[in-house]
């Protein structure tokens, strides 16, 4: 397994922050967000803090980036760009859409923008893309009014052809929008064919290493992000979403130790900046990370902090994502079945998180030769899948059909259906390697077809299974179940050749 050598780099940059500034009682290092031109008709004397500002927008720091647009339209209380930067900051394109109150302030400050009137017709523009997404929010789905903004956005993108943050905003949107289930990955590679002429020429901007890593977060491209990833972390140290970002082309390419200095770096910086929600998800991704490299002690004194960390709630879905995923990933990767068997969802749990529980609970009490007891947890799984279809959240009611299944065959499985259980596990399998995951999550708890080599595995199909545990490693370079599975089943079939180059991985 390729293992990369960001390790010292990374925990510099961590100590570039305020946190370990403030621990050697030294001055802070001065602040460093990488550079953005954007230029505006506002007063020339706000024009370096609104820039400050699109580069914290340009690296997720939402609050942040709220904060300084407010700033800056205090200060020049014309500048209608102040107020669509304050709307952008509540957009959030590859994460969850906003919602109740989010909405309504990025809904009311696009409509004070407009009222201000920009001083351009090229500032119009973006204020008239941004309205698009807010417009009619009421009665349009989230998904239909990104759509909107990125053909609003591709109409800027056309009306100026030499001005990058034009190009960069609409490559984001082409990636916000990008198919799930368009295994080409076609805006993706439309997005990258923007960014990266651009980011040759401004190297040191902050969106174009950021939204390119975005673009090529996916098995077939990953190996093309490994520049950018290397890059943003430097380039935007003052960011903690820059520091983690990297680890989304780490951790599909299978470098560990280079995802496990990403987000250890991007914990601390968003610990010290309060960012409890990118405090979360860097935590989900080291735990993950940890775990495939073997070092389930770490990953256990992760999942030990979080669980000393004040009441969280599941209503903010970055949150209760990864405060949901880090112990069911941490009692299921290490086969605890008990543990995973009492698991509880997070409070005000929305139905695609609250399911990844009941799958760990149904799964424990069926890998615990207790079945039986699986019921309750598989008729809450249906309930979750219910809810989503009938809110027509089509993505997450997959993903949680898939868990459903999975389930499911385990059941099947235990009560000694075979046959049957391998053919609902291959269903969720091929479902799942259909769809891509969003950036929330590193991937799944434990692939669908890891989970049907397992199966095999128990069923005496060693052939069947290495070929399963075989694709999963394709799919995903270094996941250690599957390497372990693959080792097994190898040595079971007498391919001693094949278990040899497969251990030795794991120790790497």
């Amino acid at each position: 397994m390729k293992q990369a050598s960001f390790l010292v780099m990374a925990w510099a940059l961590s100590c570039a922050l305020p946190v370990c500034a403030q621990e050697q009682h030294s001055h802070p290092v001065p602040e460093r967000l990488g550079k953005v031109t954007f230029p505006t008709s506002c007063a020339p004397s706000v024009q370096p803090d609104f820039e400050r500002a699109v580069a914290l927008l340009h690296s997720f720091a939402y609050t942040a980036s709220e904060q300084a647009f407010r700033a800056v339209g205090d200060a020049d209380p014309s500048c209608a760009m102040a107020h669509w930067g304050m709307s952008m900051s509540y957009f959030h394109p590859l994460w969850a859409p906003p919602e109740g109150e989010q909405l309504r302030k990025g809904s009311a400050e696009i409509d004070r923008a407009r009222e201000l009137g920009a001083g351009s017709l090229r500032e119009r523009q973006f204020i008239d893309a941004a309205a698009a997404y807010y417009r009619d929010a009421d009665h349009l789905p989230p998904a239909a009014r990104a759509i909107a903004y990125e053909r609003a956005m591709a109409e800027v993108a056309k009306s100026n052809p030499d001005d990058p943050e034009a190009q960069i905003f609409y490559a984001l949107a082409l990636i916000a929008t990008a198919s799930p289930t368009d295994r080409s990955h076609a805006n993706q590679k439309r997005a990258a064919d923007i960014l990266e002429p651009l980011y040759r020429r401004f190297p040191q901007h902050p969106g174009l290493a950021h939204y390119l890593i975005h673009a090529y977060d996916s098995a077939e491209l990953a190996s093309r992000g490994v520049d950018a990833a290397r890059a943003y972390s430097k380039i935007a140290p003052s960011a903690p979403h820059a520091l983690h970002m990297p680890s989304h082309v780490f951790t599909r390419l299978g470098y560990w130790d280079d995802s496990i200095a990403s987000n250890s770096a991007a914990r601390t910086a968003a610990h010290a900046e309060g960012d409890v929600g990118e405090e979360l998800h860097a935590m989900d991704y080291l735990t993950y990370a940890y775990l495939q490299r073997g070092r389930e002690t770490d990953a256990g004194r992760v999942v030990g902090d979080l669980r000393a960390m004040s009441p969280l709630s599941g209503a903010e879905f970055k949150v209760g994502y990864a405060a949901t995923a880090m112990p069911v990933r941490f009692a299921v990767e290490r086969r605890q079945w008990a543990a995973a068997a009492s698991l509880e969802p997070l409070a005000q749990s929305p139905p695609q998180v609250a399911a990844m529980v009941y799958w760990a609970r149904a799964i424990g009490h069926a890998r615990s030769g207790r079945p039986q007891e699986s019921g309750a947890d598989l008729t809450r799984l249906k309930t979750c899948l219910q809810q989503l279809q009938s809110s027509g959240n089509m993505y997450w009611a997959t993903q949680t059909e898939i868990l459903s299944e999975a389930a499911q065959a385990w059941v099947l499985h235990a009560q000694g259906h075979g046959d049957e259980a391998v053919r609902r596990m291959r269903s969720a399998a091929d479902r799942e390697d259909a769809v891509e995951k969003l950036p929330v999550t590193p991937g799944p708890i434990v692939p669908a077809r890891e989970q049907l080599g397992e199966i095999l595995l128990e069923l005496k199909r060693p052939q069947d299974a290495l070929r399963e545990f075989q694709a999963v490693l394709i799919a995903a370079p270094g996941r250690r179940g599957a390497l372990k599975g693959a080792v097994q089943a190898a040595e079971l079939v007498g391919d001693a050749q094949t278990a040899a180059r497969l251990h030795a991985q794991l120790d790497t």
